[in-house]
């Protein structure tokens, strides 16, 4: 069986999981204080939820426009770039006076170019790990994100108690400037894995294949909806439990991170598939008890145990990278991923405007209720794209 010391043997997967772990408590960090700054300026979870996950919806016009460099440009020099793109932004997030207006606007910046980075990230895993190692990972990768979530929004929630704003966006920045030195001389220069100029038109190309499958389809549907969905209700933590909305958001983060633990280190590819539908209706169906106002230690469980539901996704990655031809597998897995933060971002917008009308407790219900139907109305393709891709054809 595949290890975590076997991973972690290898110098560029540590430098690619360190680089990984530093920008996601530097993003998550900001983005908690950007929140809270934004719900006490206005009050409207509205505009809450827009400033926590709305700007992830910038990332589909990368993935529309630009995505093909994911593939075409050498894979160090581009994360390096959006490394430093993304602490120039968070550095500029700390200047006085800045309306909310040209905050939103530097975060979305930062999506557009960190669309391109998510697809360079997982083409180069793919080259840096065997193909029987890809899953597990993922995970690990994962594991990364949640652990670090963890880390980021609970030093956000302290820092925001005894810091400014503008200082909790200082250290955040700080935080993801020492991923640069960590990709730089972390990873070894490798050539583009396509000659095709990074373009327009490429992104186009390649994205029409991915459309044009009907599995690929059904697997892209699966990763961003029902996901983009419960992060809807994620969105209105802050609108829900107010000051204490960071324990939701951890035990969120330690759920996603304890799923896809279990499900990248100890579920093969059968017990993967076969848990796959159950995990995705885990994700949802605990919401649905936020329409009787649970408290917050009951919530937090609750959303701690939804949460172990998001390592579905690990299976369908899986599968979605055996139905893709290699040179384009850097673009593939980042439309996926910029489509499914789009969707996230969507969902939080809809997610907010519903909580300005009905009860959060009532519209995070509403949200859940809709992730479990699409889950239910996907079985089938999923099972016809799992098939596929035991056996792909390019």
């Amino acid at each position: 069986m595949l290890t975590y010391r076997a991973l972690f043997a290898s110098p560029e997967f540590r430098a690619l999981w360190t680089a990984g772990a530093l920008t996601t408590a530097a993003s998550t960090t900001a983005s908690l204080a950007l929140a809270t700054l934004v719900y006490r300026s206005t009050g409207s979870a509205l505009l809450t939820a827009v400033a926590m996950f709305g700007p992830s919806t910038a990332q589909a016009l990368g993935a529309t426009t630009l995505m093909a460099a994911a593939d075409a440009s050498p894979p160090r020099r581009t994360l390096v770039l959006v490394a430093a793109v993304s602490t120039a932004a968070l550095a500029l997030q700390t200047l006085p006076g800045l309306d909310t207006t040209a905050r939103l606007l530097l975060v979305v910046g930062v999506a557009y170019v960190t669309s391109v980075g998510s697809g360079a990230r997982w083409g180069l895993l793919g080259e840096i790990v065997p193909a029987a190692a890809y899953p597990l990972a993922r995970s690990t990768m994962n594991v990364a994100v949640g652990a670090f979530q963890v880390v980021g929004f609970a030093a956000g929630g302290v820092l925001l108690t005894a810091l400014s704003t503008a200082q909790v966006f200082a250290l955040a920045a700080a935080v993801s400037a020492a991923a640069l030195p960590v990709l730089r001389f972390g990873l070894a220069e490798r050539p583009p894995r396509r000659t095709a100029r990074a373009g327009l038109a490429g992104t186009v190309r390649g994205n029409r294949l991915l459309l044009s499958r009907r599995d690929t389809r059904v697997l892209l549907v699966a990763l961003c909806v029902p996901n983009g969905l419960v992060v809807g209700c994620e969105a209105l933590f802050v609108p829900y439990a107010g000051e204490r909305a960071g324990w939701l958001l951890v035990a969120g983060a330690v759920g996603m991170m304890a799923g896809d633990l279990v499900v990248g280190r100890f579920l093969g590819p059968a017990a993967r598939r076969r848990s796959n539908t159950p995990l995705r209706l885990l994700l949802a169906a605990p919401f649905l008890a936020f329409a009787l106002g649970p408290g917050v230690p009951l919530a937090a469980l609750l959303v701690g145990v939804a949460t172990v539901g998001y390592a579905a996704g690990l299976a369908q990655q899986e599968w979605l990278v055996a139905l893709t031809p290699e040179e384009l597998r850097g673009q593939v897995l980042g439309v996926e991923s910029a489509a499914r933060m789009t969707g996230q971002g969507v969902f939080a917008a809809l997610a907010g405007a519903l909580a300005d009308v009905v009860p959060v407790g009532a519209a995070m219900a509403l949200l859940a209720a809709g992730s479990l139907a699409v889950s239910l109305a996907l079985v089938p393709g999923l099972r016809r794209a799992a098939d596929r891709a035991a056996a792909p054809v390019h």
